[in-house]
Parts: structure tokens; C-alpha cells; sequence
């Protein structure tokens, strides 16, 4: 390549020359008349000329027809400003057009300078064509995101650093009755009841500082929202973040359970008043056999003794038989007293449930050889459905202590601390790792969970191999309603 009007020093023109051969961006240089005077070897790879092709030819063969009057104005017109660069086209887009017809987009900018042979401008441009087509796909990718965001079944709600809506889709709009015109730009807490706000703001920032890509929000317990009229709802929720040039993004992922929770307070509703017919039936069924049963037994037992006692002498192997009757009459009366208080103890219904607490200890004592102490104040004590609710959770744990524990004491425990009634049963067994699969057909610590949950309570299970098994039921009981 040939630097015109160059003095005369020709190994200035040589390092000039092979500066701009080496140059990444294509370099063009035309004179006054807009002919092309230096036309560089990374402009024949973009356009497809040679630079003997184009070095005389005026710049308007490298542009598409449309655009070369145009063009040619807007060079004459920079020349006049007096400008020494600038970028050409502003924002919109600039074309070229390669030796084989093909247009493709380029970013250009151009520079004058006044020569003795007149004004000499100079165009750098590069081709853009695949970071055009990348910005048209992220474009496109961008569209079919959006499309499905808005589709999405879920409410989706992505805020920035400071906690402030900046998306917002169909689905969020139909849960909470807001428009997005509403919403976006506003703070996040909004969208909640006043008592979560503070606590919500501090949970979004803790989980911006763990690094986590995302977790639920809420774990166990229900959060709630709130909608535009006003009106709490419960809802289920994730949350996730995700580090952008602006800062922190964090997306919430949100669905209405209104009706899901209403489903479960009816079905908890109804398994509850399942739960206290049944315990009415057993009730009807051990006190009949109580009763009528033991009783009818007990007075067969005493006409046996009349008669036993009323036989003459000689009579022993008559005796012998009655004898014998006796002890299976003891034994009949024995099992049923015991089939009745497995049923349901009567003592529960008569006296109450400290007493039956203390009877279930003793009777576990006397079956089972294991130490058992009983903690509770005196003046302990609840309605139905509670105290069967709390009598059952410590029976059936005992039940288990004397199945798998392997144990020789056991503490139970009952207290009330605040709203809520706690019942402890500790052991001192051998323990099991809650990791651990269940074996077939045990059924025992599901049960205590039903029981509790059924008072919307929870029971929590900790044990360790050779630790021994703590079980901690937590019932909750507001002001009047459990106790007497």
C-alpha cells in the first residue's frame, strides 16, 4: 500500500504504511472528490476488494446504492463544521457492501484533516455483523423469556438492590390486584401486610450476603400477602438472586394457597371430629365393659365361690373344676378391665388428666419393669379434645419406648409455656438415627405427628445411637379454650 502526498522520507511512509496494514479496523482515506486514496489490507478482507481495485474509485462503490447520495452530503457537510472526528450515523445503523453485492452493517467514525492538496478524510469502521445478529438473538431470547415469564402460572416478581419492583408479570397482577403502571418501581413490601415488612427487608438482605443461588422463603411456616384491597392471603414462595452490571437482581416465585390451606383446615376439621367420635365409641365400649361386662363377670365369680363353698365333702374333683372356673373367671375379669383402659381409661373421663397421666406411668411401670417419673404441676389440666389429644401422644410414645428403646428410665414431661402446651417423653435407650428408613410398618411416630397436627400442633424427634430419643410435642392452646 501507498501513502500519497507524503514527504520525501521514504521510511516515515514505510512505518505509516505498515501501521495501518496491521490496524484490526478497516481504513479508508478519501480526498476532496471523496476518492479513495488509502484503502488498508483489513479493508479488502471486509469488503472483498483489492486495494489496486478501489485506491482511485469513489467511496460510494463500498456503500449500497440507497445510501450513497446521502452519504456524500454528509461527508461535505462534516467538512464544512470544521470538526476534526466524529462518529458517523449517530445511533442508527451504518452499511457497507462487499465486491460479491452482500450488505452488512458496520460502525464507523470519521476524521478530517487539511493537507496541501486539500481536505483528506479518513473513515475507520468495523464489521459488525456478528455482534448485530448476537444483540438480535439476545433480542429474541429476551421476547421468548418475557413471553414465558407472563405465562407462567406463578406469580413472578423481580426486584433490584434496593428492594424496588422492577418486574412484574400477568400472573403477580391476578394474585395481588395490582396493574404493573401500580407497581413497578415501588418497594417490594408493598406487596405484604406492616407486621412482616421489617423482618422481610432484613431476610432479603441476609440471603443477598449468603451467596445462595436460591431457597424457599418462609421454610415450614406460611408467609402472607397482601392484596390491593386490602386483604391478607396466605402464599408459598422461593426466592432467588443473581449478580447483574447493576447490581444485585433478586426474583420471587409466588403462589396463591388460599384454597389449599382452606382445604386443609376442613380435612384437619373433619380428621378431628373423626378423631373424637372415635374416642366417644371407645369411651361407650369401655365403660360397657367396664360395667356390664366386669361386672356380670365378677358376680358369676362370686355364685361360683357360694358354690364351690356349698359342696359336701368328697366332692374334690367337682371342687378342682370349680377351681378352675375361679382362676378363668379371674383371668376374664382381668382382661377385660384390661382391654377397657386400653380402650380408654376411665379414670381419663373421672378424674382427669394428671391422674391418667400418672395411672398410664404406673400400669407402663408394672408391664414393662422400665423407671418411669412423671413431671407435671398439680393444677395441670385441659379439655376435650386436648387432654385425649395429649394423653394418646404419651401413651403411644411409651408404647415405643417399651418396643424399640431398650431403655430403664423415662422422664415425661408436661408443662404450659405461653399459648402452647409442651409434652416432653425422654428416654434413656439405645436411640436411632432419624436419617435412618423407616422399618415396614411402623407406624408409631407418624401417629404422634397426626395427633398433634390435628390440634395444629408439631412434634419434633431428637436422637442420637446411644443417646437415648427425646419426643417434644408442641400444642397450641389460646386463652380459654383448653383449660377448664
Amino acid at each position: 500500500m501507498t501513502i500519497p502526498n507524503m514527504p520525501n522520507d521514504k521510511a516515515a511512509a514505510a512505518r505509516l504504511a505498515g501501521l495501518l496494514d496491521s490496524a484490526m479496523d478497516a481504513i479508508i482515506s478519501v480526498d476532496e472528490s471523496q476518492r479513495v486514496v488509502i484503502y488498508n489490507r483489513a479493508a479488502e478482507k471486509i469488503f472483498g476488494y483489492a486495494a489496486a481495485e478501489m485506491i482511485g474509485q469513489p467511496l460510494a462503490k463500498l456503500l449500497p446504492e440507497r445510501f450513497r447520495n446521502g452519504h456524500a452530503e454528509h461527508v461535505q457537510r462534516f467538512g464544512k463544521t470544521g470538526v476534526t472526528s466524529r462518529r458517523m450515523s449517530g445511533s442508527q445503523v451504518v452499511f457497507g457492501r462487499r465486491a460479491n453485492g452482500e450488505e452488512f452493517p458496520v460502525d464507523a467514525s470519521i476524521s478530517q484533516v487539511d493537507t496541501p492538496e486539500g481536505k483528506l478524510y479518513t473513515v475507520i469502521l468495523r464489521d459488525v455483523t456478528e455482534r448485530m445478529e448476537a444483540e438480535q438473538e439476545q433480542t429474541r431470547l429476551a421476547a421468548r423469556l418475557s413471553g414465558l415469564l407472563e405465562a407462567a402460572m406463578d406469580g413472578i416478581i423481580t426486584i433490584d438492590e434496593s428492594q424496588r419492583i422492577i418486574f412484574y408479570n400477568r400472573s403477580a397482577e391476578k394474585i395481588f390486584g395490582w396493574s404493573p403502571v401500580q407497581v413497578i418501581g415501588r418497594p417490594l413490601d408493598m406487596l405484604m401486610p406492616k407486621r412482616f415488612r421489617g423482618g422481610h427487608k432484613h431476610q432479603v438482605r441476609t440471603f443477598g450476603d449468603t451467596g445462595v443461588t436460591s431457597r424457599r422463603m418462609g421454610s415450614s411456616a406460611v408467609i402472607h400477602g397482601l392484596r390491593a384491597n386490602g386483604e391478607e392471603f396466605p402464599l408459598d414462595a422461593s426466592i432467588s438472586q443473581i449478580d447483574t452490571a447493576e447490581g444485585k437482581l433478586y426474583t420471587v416465585i409466588l403462589r396463591d394457597i388460599t384454597e389449599r390451606m382452606r382445604a386443609q383446615q376442613e380435612l384437619a376439621a373433619f380428621a378431628a371430629e373423626a378423631s373424637g367420635v372415635r374416642e366417644q365409641e371407645k369411651s361407650r365400649i369401655a365403660r360397657e365393659l367396664h360395667d356390664e361386662l366386669a361386672q356380670t363377670l365378677t358376680a358369676l365369680k362370686m355364685d361360683t365361690l357360694v358354690v364351690r363353698d356349698s359342696l359336701p365333702a368328697g366332692q374334690g374333683e367337682s371342687s378342682a373344676k370349680l377351681d378352675e372356673m375361679l382362676r378363668l373367671l379371674d383371668s376374664a375379669v382381668a382382661s377385660t378391665r384390661r382391654i377397657a383402659a386400653d380402650l380408654r381409661p376411665l379414670v381419663l373421663d373421672d378424674l382427669g388428666l394428671l391422674p391418667a397421666i400418672e395411672w398410664l406411668g404406673q400400669n407402663f411401670t408394672q408391664r414393662t419393669g422400665i423407671d418411669c417419673a412423671i413431671d407435671a404441676s398439680e393444677e395441670f389440666e385441659l379439655r376435650e379434645p386436648y387432654a385425649t389429644a395429649i394423653f394418646r401422644i404419651v401413651q403411644e410414645s411409651l408404647n415405643n419406648v417399651a418396643k424399640h428403646a431398650q431403655a430403664s428410665h423415662v422422664d415425661v414431661a408436661l408443662a404450659r409455656r405461653g399459648d402452647e402446651i409442651v409434652v416432653s417423653v425422654q428416654d434413656n435407650g439405645s436411640g436411632f438415627r432419624l436419617s435412618e428408613p423407616r422399618k415396614p410398618h411402623s407406624l408409631g411416630l407418624v401417629g404422634l405427628r397426626e395427633r398433634a397436627l390435628l390440634l395444629r400442633g408439631k412434634v419434633d424427634v431428637a436422637s442420637e445411637p446411644g443417646m437415648g430419643t427425646r419426643v417434644e410435642a408442641r400444642i397450641p392452646v389460646r386463652e380459654g379454650e383448653g383449660m377448664p
